[in-house]
C-alpha cells in the first residue's frame, strides 16, 4: 500500500501544479474568474486530501479521506466539463487535462477497493 500511496501522492501533486498553471491561464488569457476559482479548489484538494490520508488514525480514516478526493475529482471533472462546454477550454485542452485526472479517479478507487477488500479480509 505504500508504493501506491506514493504514486497517488505524487499524480496529484503533478496535477494540482498543471490545475494552478490552468487557472492562471484562464484568468489572464480569458478572464474567466468564476469557474476558474471553483476548478483551484476542487482541483488542489484532491491532493491535500490524499496528503492527509497518509498520517490516518485508521483504516477506516485513511478510506474516508480518500473518498473525499474523490468527490473533489468529480467536482473536478464537473468544472472542466463545464469550461470545455462554455468554450473557455478548447478540445485539445480538454482532453488533455481529462486524461491525467481519469488517471487521478481510476487510481482512487482501486486504492480505496483495496484498503477496502483488505480490511475484510483481516477481519476474517
Amino acid at each position: 500500500m505504500q508504493m501506491k500511496k506514493i504514486v497517488i501522492a505524487d499524480l496529484s501533486m503533478d496535477f494540482a501544479l498543471r490545475i494552478i498553471n490552468l487557472y492562471k491561464y484562464l484568468r489572464n488569457e480569458k478572464e474567466e474568474y468564476i469557474m476558474s476559482k471553483q476548478l483551484l479548489r476542487s482541483g488542489t484538494s484532491i491532493g491535500a486530501n490524499i496528503a492527509e490520508s497518509e498520517h490516518a488514525q485508521s483504516k477506516a480514516d485513511f478510506i474516508s479521506k480518500l473518498y473525499i478526493s474523490l468527490k473533489e475529482a468529480n467536482e473536478t471533472k464537473y468544472w472542466i466539463t463545464l469550461l470545455s462546454k462554455s468554450e473557455y477550454l478548447n478540445i485539445t485542452e480538454y482532453d488533455s487535462v481529462m486524461k491525467d485526472l481519469r488517471i487521478i479517479i481510476g487510481t482512487l478507487v482501486n486504492t480505496i477497493k483495496k484498503t477496502k477488500d483488505n480490511t475484510l479480509e483481516s477481519e476474517d
